[in-house]
């Protein structure tokens, strides 16, 4: 369970949020986009299933590790970072501007992560599993409701 938590050696890396988002990143390239392309309901149950065992992955590896919230469990940014792609269409096209929104989502998204703004901080109190992961879906929500908006911009300018 902690190997799976903290994605192997990922979790015992510097900075290893940032190895799990990129983590995230590439699971999403090569799998999750497998999903939308059976249709955006596939992706968003898809989404939500890794979440959930993310949930309880994390949850298990914490205690197992014995701190509340261990930075080298990594499996939450892992499992939040597809969120941040979630309907935007600007992700999917293969084009230099399409990973320049990968990248600025990804940004984005350890922006929000690290920061905790606008109730992030609260959702790590909730227990277990739940307060290890909820915190990097909210971030998550919070990166592709910014990436939504700079693409409105960019498609009217």
């Amino acid at each position: 369970m902690v190997g799976i938590a903290t994605l192997g050696p990922l979790g015992r890396l510097k900075a290893p949020g940032t190895w799990g988002s990129a983590a995230g990143v590439l699971w999403w390239a090569l799998v999750v986009r497998l999903a939308h392309n059976k249709g955006w309901y596939h992706e968003v149950a898809f989404d939500c299933l890794v979440v959930l065992m993310a949930i309880l992955l994390c949850g298990v590896a914490a205690v197992i590790i014995g701190k509340k919230d261990p930075s080298e469990v990594i499996l939450d940014e892992f499992a939040a970072m597809p969120l941040v792609f979630l309907f935007n269409p600007y992700v999917y096209g293969g084009t230099k501007s399409g990973l320049l929104f990968i990248l600025l989502g990804f940004l984005l998204f350890r922006l929000f992560d690290i920061t905790k703004p606008f109730g992030i901080k609260a959702l790590e109190k909730l227990p277990g599993g739940f307060g290890i992961v909820l915190d990097d879906v909210m971030a998550a929500f919070y990166a592709n409701l910014t990436l939504h908006g700079i693409a409105w911009l960019w498609a009217i300018l």
